[in-house]
Parts: C-alpha cells; sequence; structure tokens
C-alpha cells in the first residue's frame, strides 16, 4: 500500500463509478464528498456536508476538509487531515476515544436537528403550533 501524499478538489454533478487515487470528488447536489482512502487500502471514504458533518473549503486551489477523517469502520482505522491539499497524518484512536466521539457526533445532531429530543423538531414544534400547547 502507497500512502497519498496529497489530494486536489474535483467539483461533480454526481460522484464517478471509478474513483481515482488523490482525487476527492465534491457533490454539492447530493452534499457529499468521497474520496480513496489516503492509506493506500483503496476503500471508498464518504463524507457526508452539513453542518453537523463535514465541510470542504478551497483556498487558491488547495482543498481542505474540516474534521478529520477517521476511517474507524475499515480494516486500516485510518486517520488523518486534509489541510490545504496534503495529507497530515493523525494519531489513531482508542474504541473508547471513538465511541466519545460517536456519542458528540450524535448529541451535535440533536441539537442541530432536535432529533431524539422530546418535545423537540419539526413535528413537535408542528403539534405545538396546532394544539397552542
Amino acid at each position: 500500500m502507497i500512502r497519498i501524499k496529497s489530494i486536489r478538489a474535483e467539483y461533480v454533478d454526481a460522484i464517478p463509478v471509478t474513483i481515482t487515487d488523490g482525487v476527492l470528488y465534491v457533490s454539492t447536489a447530493y452534499g457529499t464528498a468521497v474520496h480513496k482512502c489516503c492509506c493506500g487500502c483503496g476503500q471508498e471514504v464518504v463524507t457526508p456536508l452539513g453542518p453537523t458533518d463535514w465541510s470542504v473549503t478551497v483556498d487558491g486551489g488547495a482543498v481542505s476538509v474540516y474534521p478529520s477523517i477517521g476511517n474507524w469502520n475499515f480494516p486500516c482505522r485510518s486517520h488523518y487531515w486534509i489541510n490545504c491539499g496534503q495529507i497530515r497524518w493523525a494519531e489513531q484512536w482508542s474504541d473508547a476515544q471513538i465511541r466519545y466521539g460517536r456519542q458528540q457526533d450524535r448529541i451535535a445532531k440533536q441539537r442541530q436537528y432536535g432529533e431524539g429530543q422530546a418535545g423537540t423538531g419539526f413535528w413537535a414544534w408542528l403539534w405545538r403550533s396546532i394544539t397552542g400547547k
């Protein structure tokens, strides 16, 4: 396996069938970015884009992705940052760190979208609007 050292962004309407090493395919229409794992294992990494997921920025042609990419479900368990088109390797996370990170992601989504909170979210708002309660 040969590690990828740099990556470039390619904006597409839809993610192509064939994913090329070193290319981050960004589909704003589908709110998704896809690339091959930078460790060289060949796995396709799908990152949803949104306020509680990942964001992609391009500055002077160099792409950055925030937050880091943690491929915890892949055999490689790689962890890296994409910063100004360069791959910056990060420390491996323990199972406890992964569980904590996933818990924090769930909390962020609940705060953003009101999912899983009693009395919050669209349907609760609609019910309160209709009934005045």
